[in-house]
């Protein structure tokens, strides 16, 4: 998926604000790895990508930051309803249980409103709290911004200074098992 344009709201840093944000381990390579609920490549690479980062994860050999960018109408709302599912368990494997709900919802468009993610989450037995994402938005458009993204799936993976920017469902699964 080509971006478009993303929404840039509110002021301040998640982590200033002590806010949940999607960011995982303290591995010497930082990985920025750039989705969109809505688009299919970056769904369909989900199931070779997800346990290359447990892996990665548990050899402490990555820091992962997950980036929603808003590339479609409805995308925003569901990264704000992710945020809310964060701030009450912020953890890896919450995370993906919570990011694999919203890609199938999002696959099959029947969830597109506040009130229809909050009761999935509630069916499916995650916790939800709303709050003002803003400021974590803000960080995923400094990141967006940072790296020059243009289109999702992308990765960017940093290493001692180095930035290698990497798009393609198959490039960033390629690049993510030479960290292995």
């Amino acid at each position: 998926m080509i971006l478009t344009g993303w929404i840039v709201v509110g002021s301040g840093s998640a982590q200033e604000l002590n806010m949940p944000f999607p960011s995982y381990g303290t591995g010497p390579v930082e990985v920025r790895l750039y989705t969109d609920y809505f688009c299919s490549p970056c769904r369909a690479m989900e199931p070779v990508v997800e346990p290359l980062l447990r892996d990665l994860l548990k050899k402490n050999a990555i820091h992962l930051i997950l980036v929603d960018v808003s590339t479609y109408k409805f995308s925003s709302l569901y990264a704000g309803c992710f945020l809310s599912a964060l701030r009450e368990k912020n953890d890896f494997e919450h995370a993906l249980r919570v990011r694999n709900l919203l890609s199938e919802a999002a696959a099959g468009m029947n969830v597109l409103t506040q009130e229809g993610i909050e009761a999935l989450f509630k069916e499916k037995g995650i916790s939800y709290s709303s709050w003002d994402a803003k400021p974590a938005f803000d960080r995923y458009n400094a990141l967006i911004k940072e790296d020059k993204i243009t289109g999702t799936p992308n990765c960017v993976m940093i290493l001692d200074g180095e930035r290698k920017k990497i798009f393609g469902a198959s490039g960033i699964i390629l690049h993510l098992k030479r960290l292995q």
